[in-house]
């Protein structure tokens, strides 16, 4: 009596899907053995794809066929044991061979025949033509989605996936988040892990969100309109968190992390403003009852001067700018030539629109060109992908000022 064993596989690794398919293909072949009175030595289950050879229980299985543990393999169909040309291969081999003997599927005819083995070959001909075309389809979905600027993939933090429009959209809260992390990093004061205990950012296990995740976020060009895929820079059709600019700060506060003085976090607004007036040292401050005091550091000097409270020094200030305000009829002459010098900001604002929009015009053209050049085998990959990055930054720069430049723009302009 031939022996056989049962092999059992799921197409994917994932515990999320297809879970059920390794019970169903058990309960349905362990039936059919009973039906055909098939004698089966070992039940072997496999969670990987068959798209590539290397599957370590489907090989062992092979292995121990060839000791003689057995002589014939029981599964649901052919595209179980084999959905690329080496796995089917062996089979095929090992029956010419007769290291296997028998074949058995509840889906598919198999007899060890030269017309059986045809049959067979053709089976495993299709599974790896399904997978091939499946390949291609995602591919080509994928070069679909980057033509329109969707990013073909989970939505960043802050973002979500929209799935009845297969768009992706700033999440209602958490966009806000992202852009407050922008803002405050950008400032040069915070660091990863201030950052995370002032938000008390959580993965969505309810862990606490590690430093590196928060640097990816912070080097992430999605959140500016853009992102990179494949090494290559594209224009995002999703609507950006940030500006590039604000973006670009961060990247600069990342790259020189600690080399640059950090602003006082206490806010005393004179301590930038002045120095000491003995020795030019640097001037502090700290509160006491409820007042500021400043005084000078003393770093290095036995500097006598007296600390000074915030709002006797506020007075000394107005003091001093009295002195020099403008009498009222010489107010009055600046306030027309301010006037008159706003007409001329306001029609040279209108022509930097026009350039504005010219520049955006040929940063288009080129990049078009570019793509021209790089398809026509004129320019090769890397440096069509380094050039196309910097022309689309530029363009993404542009179109930033020519927002700015319109929301500045008077009601009832031209602009």
């Amino acid at each position: 009596m031939a022996k056989y064993f049962l092999y059992a596989r799921k197409s994917s690794e994932s515990e999320e899907r297809q879970v059920m398919s390794i019970d169903a293909q058990i309960d349905e072949l362990k039936e059919f053995a009973v039906k055909e009175k098939l004698e089966i030595v070992a039940s072997l289950c496999e969670a990987k794809t068959a798209k590539q050879p290397g599957r370590t229980l489907f090989g062992e299985m092979l292995s121990r066929i060839d000791a003689g543990e057995a002589d014939g393999i029981l599964a649901w169909h052919p595209d179980r044991l084999a959905r690329n040309s080496v796995d089917g291969g062996r089979i095929i081999y090992m029956l010419d061979t007769g290291k296997i003997n028998s074949l058995k599927f509840p889906t598919f005819w198999f007899d060890n025949t030269p017309q059986g083995k045809f049959m067979l070959n053709i089976s495993f001909g299709q599974s790896k033509y399904y997978v091939d075309n499946l390949s291609e389809n995602v591919k080509r979905g994928i070069r679909q989605k980057l033509r329109k600027g969707i990013w073909p993939g989970r939505a960043p933090f802050g973002y979500t996936n929209d799935l009845r429009n297969h768009t992706i959209l700033p999440d209602p809260e958490k966009h806000k988040l992202v852009k407050r992390i922008f803002e405050l990093y950008a400032t040069g004061e915070y660091t990863f892990e201030q950052l995370i205990r002032k938000f008390d950012i959580r993965t969505k296990t309810d862990k606490i969100m590690m430093p590196g995740d928060m640097q990816h976020i912070l080097k992430n060009p999605f959140y500016s309109g853009v992102f990179r895929f494949n090494g290559e820079l594209h224009e995002g059709a999703h609507k950006p968190i940030i500006t590039k600019k604000l973006f670009d700060d961060a990247q600069v506060v990342m790259v020189a992390r600690g080399k640059r003085r950090k602003k006082s976090s206490h806010g005393y607004i004179f301590t930038d403003l002045m120095s000491c007036g003995n020795y030019g040292r640097a001037i502090t401050a700290e509160k006491q009852k409820g007042h500021v005091y400043y005084r000078c550091t003393k770093k290095r000097t036995n500097c006598d001067e007296k600390y000074i409270r915030e709002e006797d020094l506020l007075n000394q200030f107005r003091e001093a700018i009295q002195k020099v305000s403008l009498p009222d009829d010489l107010g009055e002459q600046m306030l027309v030539k301010l006037d008159n010098e706003a007409v001329l900001n306001k029609q040279a604002s209108s022509a930097h629109v026009v350039a504005l929009d010219g520049q955006i015009t040929v940063f288009k053209e080129k990049m078009n060109k570019l793509l021209d050049s790089h398809l026509d085998g004129t320019v090769d990959k890397a440096d069509y992908l380094a050039k196309k990055e910097k022309l689309l930054n530029q363009k993404i720069s542009t179109e930033e000022r020519l927002k700015k430049l319109e929301a500045r723009a008077p009601p009832g302009s031209n602009q």
